[in-house]
């Protein structure tokens, strides 16, 4: 069976090598934009910017919480807003409220 399904899929085999290229491909480059040490480099290149007068504290503060935020995965990654959460509906009183279907009347 294993190979009668390699000869049927056999024409797809270029798209899985590359989504598995492009995966590896991937993780790499997130793995190394998340890398401590490239952070640290960053940051410390922020402080050389805003001490030569390239940069305003604002615009230092805000590229430094940019660049934390990626380490951390805080949301505001890649200029993400937070999702809200979403809220349920308030309970009402005398209103069945289970998840269960109806029993068909016998």
């Amino acid at each position: 069976m294993d190979l009668l399904w390699a000869l049927l899929t056999l024409p797809y085999a270029p798209v899985r090598g590359l989504t598995a290229v492009v995966g590896v491909v991937a993780r790499e480059a997130e793995a190394r934009q998340r890398n401590p040490v490239n952070i640290r480099r960053e940051l410390e290149a922020l402080d050389a910017a805003a001490a030569a007068g390239e940069l305003s504290a604002e615009e230092r503060d805000r590229a430094e919480q940019r660049v934390l935020d990626r380490l951390t995965g805080g949301a505001g990654q890649a200029g993400e807003r937070p999702r809200p959460r979403r809220q349920r509906p308030a309970r009402q009183e005398g209103v069945r409220h289970d998840r269960r279907r109806p029993r068909p009347a016998t």
